[in-house]
């Protein structure tokens, strides 16, 4: 084991979790769930095995997401989360601690902020470097932040939806709306108890959202069953759900998201409202794989708008980045160091 302290970048979203680790890229991407024994207060699994585990666990036993709308809603146990996840991904050595440099909302709060820090400096972390998400979104997708041009970022992801107009290595104008992946998720469960009388759980919403989701109508109608409990007779019953259906029951949530697009594109200056007519917007996130969701924005907002490569991955990538950049990483983030914490 080595005695220099490894540099983490962690990508704490909403939905999932990811790691990377300065010269091995991304080691691991896994949802934001933790199980946890309330009695002995054990971490029984993280990630992949702690998901499985939502909506069937006994009564000694709880499945939970400690994030909620790109923040934290439950300290102790996101602590528990990151230190096992840290300790997935490094030595454990008592002379090293990791630099970590995490990702978080544009418009958090000064205590939402603070709480990110204590739950990493809890979790073993020498150092805390914050950056923005739709920053790191931007150097993710390949987009020259330091020029003296104007480009434009949407970040679609689990809890929060953010958009941002870059210059110069700077945000210009930034907004964040807590509408994304997982209230998408809730609209649907929502539309399937008022119109078909039963209930599903958001795990089978998200999966029909990835098979018939669709930001726009479409002319061919596709069709899928689901299973869910019958909200009068308390029995599981199977139903057909259509596209049409998926459509419907997002369509307020979508139109939340757009609203605010056009207003950061109406707080833009003109000249670099010129340079994003021209090179178009950038889509980054997991909400970003919705069919049809760059042709429904780009219809409303009258520019071209392109999708990234793995979206979901481009906060991540861009975080990884910075760290191998320490210019970047000390222009594009919050830095709070406390050597009491060392």
């Amino acid at each position: 084991m080595g005695i220099i302290s490894k540099d983490i970048g962690i990508d704490l979203g909403t939905s999932n979790i990811r790691v990377h680790v300065r010269g091995k890229g991304i080691v691991l991407s896994e949802p934001s769930v933790v199980a946890i024994n309330k009695i002995t207060g054990e971490v029984l699994a993280v990630g992949n095995q702690a998901k499985e585990m939502l909506g069937r666990t006994p009564d000694n036993i709880v499945a939970l997401k400690p994030l909620k709308d790109g923040v934290i809603a439950d300290f102790g146990a996101t602590k528990m989360l990151m230190q096992t996840l840290i300790q997935k991904v490094t030595q454990k050595n008592i002379f090293s601690k990791p630099r970590l440099v995490i990702s978080i909302p544009s418009e958090i709060t000064d205590v939402e902020e603070r709480a990110v820090e204590g739950v990493a400096y809890k979790a073993g972390a020498k150092e805390v470097y914050l950056m923005e998400e739709v920053m790191a979104a931007a150097i993710g997708s390949g987009i020259k932040i330091e020029k003296p041009e104007g480009a434009m970022v949407i970040d679609l992801g689990g809890g929060t939806s953010e958009m941002a107009v870059l210059s110069l290595g700077g945000i210009v104008v930034s907004k964040s709306i807590k509408v994304a992946g997982d209230k998408l998720d809730k609209n649907i469960v929502d539309y399937i108890k008022q119109n078909f009388n039963i209930i599903i759980g958001e795990g089978e919403a998200e999966e029909l959202k990835k098979q018939i989701g669709s930001a726009s109508a479409s002319m061919t109608e596709e069709k899928v069953q689901v299973k869910g409990r019958n909200l009068t007779t308390g029995l599981p019953e199977t139903v057909t759900v259509s596209s049409k259906d998926i459509n419907l029951a997002i369509n307020d949530s979508l139109n939340e998201i757009l609203r605010c697009i056009k207003q950061a594109l109406e707080e833009t200056p003109p000249e670099i409202a010129a340079d994003i007519m021209e090179r178009g917007i950038v889509m980054t996130g997991a909400l970003s794989h919705l069919k049809n969701i760059d042709r429904f924005i780009s219809d409303e907002v009258g520019m071209p708008v392109f999708i990234s490569e793995n979206p979901e991955r481009s906060v991540i990538k861009g975080v990884g980045l910075a760290l191998d950049n320490i210019e970047v990483l000390k222009k594009s983030t919050k830095i709070r160091k406390d050597n009491r914490r060392f």
